[in-house]
């Protein structure tokens, strides 16, 4: 797809950067830091110019040189390259990094493992031995049972992090009861997941930060996650700038 970067590329589209320095340990389960930001102009069909990120209201300032993995989200498509922060200054109060794409342009197939930042409330609890068999082979799980409150921080087609005043286990299988705006009208997910790790936030001490995947998600259900996410993405993308 090289030299195609203008055609599926435009300026105010969201765009993520993923270090690619292997040097963080991916046995803890954790998943290499990505930083959020959008496009401001096209410059070439290989150079492009974006916000630098913010992240807390701290300007995220990524190393001149610096090697990144480059998620361009477009209407319900994603596409991937590498690239190379190749200059970074101020314009017109815009901090802005300059990024020279590294490799060819492509469609990143993967749209359900896109993570939509957002705050939703969710209800969970640690499913037993004999609903554990039940999910397997996608049965009907026990009737209702106390469940705990958390927040879904970010969410996917393939699964979701949340946080919460309590830990689950890692590799323990919790249901997940949430609702989506689907079409203009509520809907209730009650989704099987699997806790992949658990972290106690630095900050925020007896807060624990999960990791899950669902498992033996419905195709439907995991297809209309999706089209919400990308629904709320452009809504996002369309809200006018303060």
């Amino acid at each position: 797809m090289s030299g195609l970067l203008s055609k599926y590329v435009a300026p105010g589209g969201e765009v993520e950067l993923k270090a690619i320095d292997r040097e963080q340990d991916q046995a803890d389960g954790r998943e290499r830091k990505s930083h959020r930001s959008r496009v401001l102009k096209v410059l070439t069909e290989n150079r492009v110019e974006v916000a630098m990120p913010i992240e807390d209201g701290k300007l995220i300032l990524l190393p001149v040189d610096g090697e990144y993995d480059m998620y361009f989200y477009g209407d319900n498509v994603v596409y991937q390259c590498n690239a190379r922060v190749a200059d970074r200054y101020r314009y017109n109060g815009q901090y802005v990094l300059v990024m020279d794409l590294t490799s060819n342009l492509r469609n990143y197939q993967r749209r359900e493992y896109y993570r939509f930042s957002c705050a939703l409330e969710m209800d969970s609890r640690q499913l037993g031995e004999e609903e554990e068999i039940a999910a397997s082979t996608q049965e009907e799980l026990l009737p209702a049972l106390p469940l705990k409150s958390s927040v879904i921080v970010d969410i996917s087609g393939g699964g979701l992090r949340f946080v919460a005043y309590y830990a689950y286990e890692v590799n323990s299988l919790i249901l997940c009861k949430y609702r989506l705006q689907i079409e203009g009208r509520e809907k209730e997910y009650r989704l099987v997941g699997k806790v992949l790790a658990v972290n106690e936030l630095e900050k925020e001490p007896g807060v624990f930060d999960h990791r899950v995947q669902f498992v033996n998600v419905d195709p439907q259900d995991r297809e209309e996650i999706i089209q919400y996410i990308f629904d709320e993405a452009r809504k996002t993308h369309r809200k006018p700038e303060g």
